[in-house]
């Protein structure tokens, strides 16, 4: 059940990102939900080594929104993404 759980809110994080980083019509739903689960792990390790360590749900949920923000840009960089 949590795995579910973590593909929906992997698809909602990735979404939204894509939407920030103005890359949606370029994403289709498996990526959306590969960007945000993939960019929930980098956020939290970014924050791990930052030393910050976010607890609730909002605090969570923009850590890997960030996250997500991040990887985007990254892939956008090696030529991924094109910039609308």
């Amino acid at each position: 059940m949590s795995w579910i759980v973590t593909l929906i809110i992997g698809g909602v994080v990735g979404w939204l990102a894509s939407i920030i980083m103005k890359t949606n019509a370029q994403m289709g739903m498996i990526a959306n939900v590969l960007v945000g689960v993939g960019g929930s792990a980098l956020g939290y390790w970014i924050a791990g080594l930052l030393g910050m360590a976010p607890t609730g749900g909002i605090g969570r949920f923009i850590v890997a929104l960030a996250g997500a923000v991040i990887l985007i840009f990254l892939l956008r960089k090696v030529g991924m993404f094109r910039k609308a």
